[in-house]
């Protein structure tokens, strides 16, 4: 597992392929200068760019803990690329994207994650329970896995609708400190009977360090885009502040987790 600070390329997207309608944020198949296909979420679309601040923040964190995500990217969108777009609805999306956007490489032929098909190690179902406990992702439920099937192994896809205390920016520390509870829906939560045994092992991995290292990765656009009236590096050290808080506690979102799988087993 590597040491060295997380860094994201940027590419500049060059053509759009296609949207993925799911959910109400229209992300779409696009290619890059790279000639690379990458899935592409946009700033103008749904929550903004809060979702891919979350996007990015529980990616990295995704991969600093061993779990497999795909590659990250920024995304340049120019102000003149939707004028040829047909569809008025994706031509108003593009056009309130101009600028830096997220991208994640697009895994072709991936299926998605079905319990009731594949058969997922408790170890491994037991870190994806804890990172959404610690990221506060409610998304990753029977309903939408936000997982994928590719070359037999398990991606984790999607996590921008983590840390939704941002939404409000009230009493951010108080919620780092509270159980998720949610957790009872999250469809891994059956197999997951190692959360032990993972919370000792990435409590040791995501020290105050690495969490800097990747809250230092948000755009300042991004941020100031949120809240003029707050400094970037304030918002930083609110994110980072809240995770390491809810790492130095996660024996409360972790009893929550247990708890909850009582009930299901």
């Amino acid at each position: 597992m590597t040491n060295q600070p997380p860094e994201l390329r940027t590419v500049s997207v060059t053509r759009y392929v296609t949207p993925l309608r799911e959910g109400g944020s229209l992300p779409a198949i696009a290619e890059a200068d790279d000639d690379f296909l990458y899935v592409l979420k946009f700033r103008g679309a749904g929550q903004g760019v809060k979702a891919l601040i979350a996007e990015l923040i529980g990616g990295e964190i995704c991969r600093i803990l061993g779990l497999r995500m795909p590659e990250i990217v920024f995304a340049n969108l120019d102000e003149a690329f939707g004028r040829t777009e047909a569809d008025e609805e994706i031509q108003d999306l593009l056009r309130a994207s101009t600028g830096l956007n997220l991208a994640m490489h697009y895994l072709s032929g991936a299926i998605t994650f079905d319990p009731l098909v594949t058969t997922i190690d408790p170890l491994l179902a037991s870190k994806i329970v804890w990172l959404d406990c610690l990221l506060t992702n409610v998304d990753r439920t029977a309903r939408n896995t936000n997982m994928l099937i590719w070359h037999k192994e398990l991606w984790l896809i999607d996590h921008g609708a983590s840390l939704y205390f941002h939404h409000s920016w009230q009493n951010w520390e108080e919620q780092s400190r509270r159980p998720f509870v949610q957790v009872k829906d999250h469809v891994l939560l059956p197999f997951a009977s190692d959360l032990a045994a993972v919370d000792t092992e990435f409590k040791t991995l995501l020290t105050p360090e690495k969490i800097h290292s990747v809250i230092n990765l948000i755009p300042e656009e991004w941020l100031m885009s949120n809240s003029p009236d707050e400094t970037a590096d304030d918002m930083k050290n609110v994110y980072a502040q809240f995770l390491i808080s809810r790492i130095s506690v996660s024996e409360i979102f972790v009893t929550e987790a247990q708890n909850a799988r009582k009930t299901l087993i």
